[in-house]
């Protein structure tokens, strides 16, 4: 049998991350470099929606379900990898590379399972993709299978970028937060650099997924532009403190979540605990206001002296969602990463070019005082070009 040969790790080489989270909007891509320094520098950016046949299937998948499942979902796999393959190709023609410039893509797949710590040992964590198959169309070795090592070593296998987030956004001076939201939303907690405290990070409660899920059904858009539907709807107070009684929420950290918890099923159990239906637009006001508030009493909980908070994933992109965050923070400073030179949908995506970088530099990409893991650990699996 041949043996692959891995070209020797270059510290300043070309990688591309690619990201596509529980919102199930589709695939977001960059293509970075590290200089001299180890300072970050994004080349190109792309990004790609999923057809809306694969976006139902993804969500469908979601669900357990008994009619062909593995079939499906290795369709699904392949039609995602096509996808980042697609995107690929896009990053290397804005930025005239050729492929054999790129020492590696981190590709984090579709998350459908995330059973991270189950009692009996049996944790896991499913992101569908078919990274051979990537490796095959786009000529670049793969990193992907990213989050099961960690959870293998007794971790939450989430969330990953906080490491990332203390490379690029850490403070000599002061403490900062970083919020991504996304299909669910995540917070990193970083200490002035050099300080004794470590680095937290944990999933804090849902993103974008209940509030882009109930507009997709009243009004037919994948999302809430800015959050206009919501900010012309009322919050109901009795239906926020059902939402805000979730355990998750209260539990402490390192913990993460995703659609397995927060899907139509968790909404329709709330609603009908509450007797009535308020209206769509109301509920739809209600959904940001809950993840505003549970965004909020995370970074204030643990971390109540922050005075720094930095946004990104698309809920960055939702102005309404942005105003409720600062108006429960009014000594936080809300803004987005944009503000310090990443734009907010592409920190994700090079949080995994970070990944991959560290994979094939043999270097630890997690971080054990957040995921709950039993110590440092290479994350990925590779598949040679």
């Amino acid at each position: 049998m041949p043996t692959a040969h891995l070209p020797a790790p270059n510290r300043t080489a070309l990688y591309i991350g690619l990201m596509s989270g529980t919102s199930l909007d589709g695939v977001d891509g960059v293509l970075v470099q590290w200089d001299a320094q180890q300072q970050l520098h994004v080349l190109a950016y792309a990004a790609q929606g999923f057809a809306s046949d694969l976006r139902q299937e993804l969500l469908a998948l979601n669900t357990p379900q008994g009619c062909n499942e593995l079939h499906r979902a290795a369709l699904a796999g392949n039609a995602i990898s096509r996808a980042y393959a697609d995107v690929v190709q896009q990053l290397l023609d804005q930025n005239r590379t050729p492929a054999s410039h790129v020492s590696a893509i981190g590709a984090h797949g579709q998350t459908v399972r995330h059973q991270p710590q189950q009692h009996d040992g049996t944790g896991y964590t499913l992101q569908l993709q078919n990274p051979a198959l990537l490796a095959e169309r786009t000529g670049i070795t793969v990193v992907a299978d990213i989050r099961s090592r960690d959870v293998a070593a007794g971790g939450q296998g989430a969330p990953l970028v906080p490491a990332f987030h203390q490379g690029v956004f850490s403070r000599t001076d002061r403490s900062t937060a970083v919020l991504n939201i996304g299909g669910i939303a995540n917070i990193s907690l970083l200490p002035a650099s050099g300080a004794p405290t470590p680095v937290m990070g944990f999933d804090c409660g849902p993103g974008n997924a209940l509030m882009d899920w109930w507009c997709l059904q009243h009004t037919g858009a994948a999302y809430d532009n800015q959050g206009q539907w919501a900010a012309a709807g009322t919050v109901q107070p009795a239906l926020l403190q059902l939402l805000l009684s979730e355990p998750f929420l209260q539990l402490p950290p390192p913990k993460s979540t995703g659609r397995d918890l927060f899907n139509p099923s968790w909404l329709h159990t709330q609603l009908q605990a509450l007797g009535h239906t308020p209206s769509p637009q109301d509920v739809q006001a209600t959904l940001t206001a809950f993840t505003a508030h549970s965004c909020a009493q995370a970074l204030m909980r643990h971390a109540p002296n922050s005075d720094s908070l930095l946004v990104c994933g698309g809920g960055a992109l939702n102005t309404e969602l942005m105003r409720q965050l600062q108006a429960l923070l009014p000594h936080v400073h809300v803004q987005s990463t944009a503000t310090r030179g990443l734009p907010p949908l592409q920190v994700e995506a090079a949080a995994f070019a970070w990944l991959a970088r560290q994979c094939m530099l043999g270097l630890p990409g997690n971080l054990p005082a957040v995921t709950g893991a039993h110590g440092p650990r290479i994350l990925g699996a590779i598949y040679p070009a």
